[in-house]
């Protein structure tokens, strides 16, 4: 009878035990908005996610939601992981913004952090990539190698990030290749593969020998390599199973080590809301693989340009140039960061030459 009692103490004691064990880890959640598999944005946040369980090992808990639209099941999937005990929750869209504001007033003790918005409070942090150098690289590239001097863009959102890299993607294109011309679509969504190969292949039917994506998955690679001769780059992930061709150079998307810094400062008590917007030379933007289907002194274009971006000699928004209908933004040797990041920020207009329209 002592025996059974001192072996269900020991029971009781050890499962007290271990439930305080779990009770240490930091839990940590992530809410995505499209398949951990789409070979591109969500793609690349999973891998940070995966980067901090090998990092921190057993002293944290991270859980996933993949493909959660934005609005209000974001709101649910957010206040859901919160009920749960996340200590720590990345929400990795736009759209999640108000969402995530929504839901951090009624948890003030559980920290939040938005990809790409601009709100924040006392217990949210925003961070986003400057994605705008990674288009600058692939414009050169794209200028230099369209033989039809058309050039295929497919947009998601017309939000500032969007313009930005659009706007960056094609001023580049046109310093090299003054006689370029940018045809956009707008997909209305992040990941939608049947979409996106929709607008690949149209473009395409227009003329376009290089496509540019600011869209989720892969299916504009499989549109160009299926057409032939039609040069494309991996978004936010490397899409290297395209390289060499169509794929000729990607931009890749490293969340890891701010995600491994933002678990470290709940842990150590030192988070607090910061604004982030990394680039090229924090390594936040990677450029990826040229592939020798460039051409040799083309590739060392790109790759002094890179150089350039990484150590704050260039901006890639450097003037004179002017808006589209032609009123001045940058005088000569100007540039937008002169000015601060409010105004990229917020860009809301294309540069001259695009004749497209963006919509409402």
């Amino acid at each position: 009878m002592k025996l059974t009692k001192l072996l269900t103490s020991a029971a009781v004691a050890l499962g007290l035990a271990t439930s305080a064990m779990a009770d240490d880890k930091t839990k940590v959640g992530f809410v995505y908005v499209g398949p951990v598999g789409d070979g591109g944005w969500t793609y690349e946040h999973n891998k940070g996610r995966l980067a901090v369980e090998e990092h921190f090992g057993d002293k944290v808990e991270t859980t996933f939601v993949e493909s959660v639209p934005e609005g209000a099941d974001a709101e649910r999937v957010i206040t859901q992981m919160a009920l749960q005990g996340a200590d720590l929750i990345f929400t990795t869209s736009f759209g999640y913004m108000d969402p995530t504001i929504n839901v951090a007033k009624k948890f003030p003790k559980v920290k939040f952090e938005h990809a790409t918005g601009y709100k924040q409070a006392d217990n949210v942090s925003v961070y986003s990539a400057r994605f705008y150098e990674g288009r600058a690289v692939q414009g050169h590239i794209a200028g230099k190698m369209t033989k039809t001097n058309k050039i295929g863009y497919i947009a998601s959102f017309p939000i500032p990030e969007v313009i930005r890299g659009i706007n960056s993607a094609y001023i580049h294109a046109k310093k090299v290749n003054p006689d370029v011309e940018f045809s956009i679509i707008w997909a209305y969504t992040w990941f939608d593969p049947a979409k996106e190969a929709d607008a690949a292949k149209a473009l395409i039917e227009q003329g376009a020998d290089v496509i540019l994506q600011h869209t989720d998955s892969t299916a504009p690679q499989a549109a160009a390599q299926a057409a032939g001769n039609v040069v494309t780059f991996g978004q936010a992930s490397d899409m290297g199973e395209y390289a060499p061709f169509p794929r000729v150079s990607s931009i890749i998307d490293d969340w890891a080590p701010y995600y491994i810094a933002r678990t470290q400062a709940v842990m150590d008590g030192s988070w607090e809301s910061v604004s982030t917007w990394d680039g090229i030379g924090a390594g936040m933007v990677g450029i990826g693989e040229i592939s020798d289907a460039v051409p040799a002194d083309v590739k060392a274009e790109a790759l002094a340009l890179v150089e350039s971006l990484a150590d704050g000699s260039y901006h890639a928004f450097t003037g004179p140039l002017n808006k589209q209908d032609g009123t001045p933004w940058l005088a000569e040797g100007e540039t937008a960061q002169d000015y601060g990041d409010d105004g990229l920020a917020g860009m809301n207009f294309y540069l001259e030459g695009i004749t497209a329209e963006i919509p409402n």
